[in-house]
């Protein structure tokens, strides 16, 4: 379904979690519950779980967004798209794992090399180390930017795992200024949680969430998939 379109130049960060708030402002609590539990039943199991929860729950902010009242067992919906999320899910969860071996293996090496290390070899060691963090949380910001609407793209779509991954990072550089925003209004959300003792990060997470669905209505309209719009109007003639 590469031939699925979408829209560019059409989101407004501002705007997308203005909207967001007062779509799910009537069923915030409701929403709170569906956000919170699919990320805590993503997390029992992570990779086998996480995908059909991500798109249960963009399940459930799509109707939302769409003006249908939204109920807690949608969220287990997302289980019928169990294997594209599966995949999608390790695409995501691989690149993270072999950075994470790349940071660590060196520091047990160190560790156990400790003690034949001079102070300067170890200076240079943990500061070659810092940079190389840094250059891995840059390049994981990315991917998961680039797959920002792969979850919601195999919700809504029902697009391979491949799929998803080619059509939301196409849409996502197409719309890099706005999504960009997106992720700069996130930032601004999540330090104003923490700040609030820390529990006000799961108050926010929702919000995030549904802003998010609402961006991606905005670039991937319902019924931009060609194959879901009706036939001509000379299409039964003959029959």
């Amino acid at each position: 379904m590469d031939h699925i379109e979408f829209r560019t130049g059409v989101i407004r960060p501002i705007e997308c979690y203005k909207e967001a708030w007062e779509i799910i402002k009537d069923q915030y609590w409701l929403v709170f519950a569906i956000v919170l539990v699919g990320m805590i039943i993503g997390s029992l199991v992570p990779i086998i779980i996480l995908g059909p929860m991500m798109c249960g729950i963009y399940l459930c902010l799509l109707d939302k967004i769409e003006g249908r009242e939204i109920s807690f067992d949608r969220l287990f919906k997302g289980f019928e798209h169990f294997i594209p999320s599966l995949i999608l899910t390790i695409i995501v969860t691989t690149p993270v794992v072999v950075m994470v071996v790349l940071i660590y293996v060196p520091l047990i090496a160190m560790a156990m090399a400790g003690p034949r290390m001079n102070e300067s070899e170890m200076l240079s060691f943990f500061a070659g180390v810092i940079i190389f963090e840094v250059i891995v949380a840059v390049i994981m910001v990315c991917i998961h930017t680039l797959l920002l609407f792969s979850y919601p793209l195999i919700a809504d779509k029902r697009v391979s795992a491949w799929q998803s991954v080619k059509l939301s990072s196409k849409a996502v550089w197409a719309n890099l200024s706005g999504v960009a925003g997106l992720f700069g209004v996130a930032m601004i959300l999540v330090i104003i949680g923490y700040l609030m003792l820390c529990l006000g990060i799961y108050l926010v997470i929702p919000i995030i969430f549904a802003a998010n669905a609402v961006a991606y209505r905005k670039i991937f309209p319902r019924g931009s998939d060609p194959s879901a719009m009706p036939p001509p109007p000379n299409f039964y003639q003959g029959l």
